[in-house]
């Protein structure tokens, strides 16, 4: 299955480059997502290559909703000239794939938003297992306001990819909260016109802790599922963290570099993967822990003497560096179940075997200790979760005390 196929400016070379790379000879399924250029632009090379020199297409699926492009025009041209199957596409569809469900969930019938192309993408969403993956198209506000009125709750995946290439209006935040994604990939130009993606979807990203990957600084981006796992190979092995994206250098379209694994998530495990529990005294007892090896939460001091919000400061944390080596935390993320997060300052190193305190409450940042500047306390008496996050958006902490 081929799920459009670039830019117009590029006639599908890139797309073509990589199928042939990895001796794709037929493809059974042809999804145009929605008729804009930048998704369809090689439509009609992809056909006519696979018609004449491979062993052909399947067929093409299509909302239904025309453009007056000459891209378009091209494209139902090819799938004329060489008789290729064509599907009027829309919600409640279901395309046959061995070993897959793929339910089509818009656009649906009557079109949406005046037959606005964006806002009746074909949105599909893939299960493999207990793994599925959501790719909305370019569905922004009017769409996925749709899909969160059909299917509610349904719309949860493993991963999603970001609608309309990451764009403001798109992956807003009722529809993050549903799906619930545990990765997302956004697929833009590195110094896209439209500024995509926009820093504001970034942010909601960032402020779920969701790890991201863009083709323009990760290259070529590859989830292989096993069904309870997928594995997610990239060629460049840029940061995760949505904010630290723009930080990472471009890729060239069309690199044809190897991927290299570099994380695996289990299916519906947002605690990431198992280690042993540690027994860590504290203040709180922590019950469930997932420490790297360099970081280590030693204390939890969440009940401050008297009324808590009077005594910000002494309601603090205390990480130590376990390892042998200096620990740079300079912009690392320390969050807690309600998403309040504080990032660690720029310069903050913990030398080996050394302790530093983060504060609650206000204050000037030493060598030792930290200060969130929060307003109110952070940490719950009753029981919380300390998450640790790094720059690449990897959690590399994450510890529930009672």
């Amino acid at each position: 299955m081929l799920i459009d196929s670039g830019d117009w400016r590029n006639d599908g070379e890139y797309v073509l480059q990589y199928l042939k790379q990895h001796n794709i000879t037929r493809i059974d399924h042809l999804v145009t997502s929605h008729a804009d250029a930048d998704h369809i632009g090689g439509n009609a090379a992809i056909i006519n290559y696979y018609e004449t020199q491979a062993n052909g297409i399947g067929a093409v699926y299509d909302p239904g909703i025309a453009s007056s492009s000459s891209t378009y025009q091209r494209y139902l041209d090819a799938v004329e000239q060489h008789d290729v199957t064509l599907y009027k596409t829309q919600a409640g569809d279901n395309i046959q794939f061995e070993g897959a469900n793929v339910g089509v969930l818009a656009p649906p019938e009557p079109y949406l938003a005046n037959q606005e192309r964006n806002e009746n993408s074909i949105v599909l969403k893939i299960t493999y297992g207990k793994t599925s993956f959501l790719l909305p198209g370019d569905a922004a506000q009017q769409e996925e306001q749709y899909l969160l009125d059909q299917h509610g709750s349904a719309l949860n995946s493993t991963v999603l990819y970001a609608g309309h290439h990451g764009s403001q209006s798109s992956t807003g935040d009722t529809f993050l909260d549903t799906v619930t994604p545990q990765a997302a990939i956004i697929s833009s130009a590195y110094d896209s016109q439209y500024g995509h993606p926009h820093e504001e979807t970034l942010n909601r990203l960032a402020a779920r802790n969701i790890p991201t990957y863009w083709t323009a600084v990760h290259g070529n981006i590859v989830l292989e599922s096993t069904g309870e796992q997928i594995a997610i190979k990239t060629q460049e092995n840029a940061p995760t963290n949505p904010q630290s994206l723009r930080s990472a250098s471009p890729v060239e379209p069309g690199a044809t570099g190897p991927v290299t694994t570099r994380t695996t998530i289990t299916a519906g495990d947002t605690d990431g993967p198992d280690t042993p529990a540690t027994t860590i005294p504290a203040t709180s007892t922590p019950t469930s822990s997932q420490p790297t090896a360099a970081l280590q939460l030693t204390e939890v001091h969440a009940d401050a003497v008297g009324d808590d919000a009077n005594n910000l400061n002494d309601e603090y944390l205390v990480l130590k560096n376990t390892r042998n080596a200096p620990l740079d935390l300079s912009g690392w993320q320390i969050r807690d179940e309600a998403d309040h997060s504080y990032t660690i300052p720029d310069g903050v190193t913990l030398q080996p075997g050394a302790h530093i305190t983060v504060h609650t409450g206000s204050g000037d940042n030493t060598n030792t200790d930290l200060y969130w500047n929060s307003g109110q306390p952070v940490w719950n008496n009753g029981g919380d979760t300390v998450i640790v996050v790094d720059t690449e958006g990897t959690t590399v902490l994450r510890e529930t005390y009672e």
